[in-house]
């Protein structure tokens, strides 16, 4: 495994969440350009793991086809705020929906 989530994208459909095991886990969502608009996770709070997660997502999506892509993992927390590193040492800024987030994550050289 790299330190990148680099795995494939994936529709974000109501049937591609249903066919997801309700485990623990990191996504990125894209826009309909490829553009990432949020690093989320999927933690002990949902009822339903990842499945729930995505759902919110793909509730806020305002009609828009979105994808996403995936990585299961126990250390979720550990492994958003690596995610979220990577993604602001690469481009200067944290996607969109990740603003907020800027003051509270470290840095990170990939490279």
């Amino acid at each position: 495994m790299g330190i990148r989530l680099d795995k494939p994208w994936t529709d974000l459909t109501p049937s591609t969440i249903k066919a997801l095991p309700a485990q623990l886990g990191v996504y990125e969502i894209a826009d309909p350009e490829g553009n990432t608009t949020v690093i989320g996770y999927a933690g002990g709070r949902e009822l339903f793991g990842i499945q729930t997660a995505l759902e919110r997502e793909l509730a806020t999506a305002d009609g828009q086809a979105r994808r996403f892509r995936l990585e299961f993992n126990h250390n979720y927390m550990s492994r958003y705020d690596e995610l979220l590193m990577i993604y602001l040492a690469e481009r200067g800024e944290l996607p969109p929906a990740n603003q907020a987030e800027t003051d509270r994550v470290g840095r990170l050289n990939p490279t």
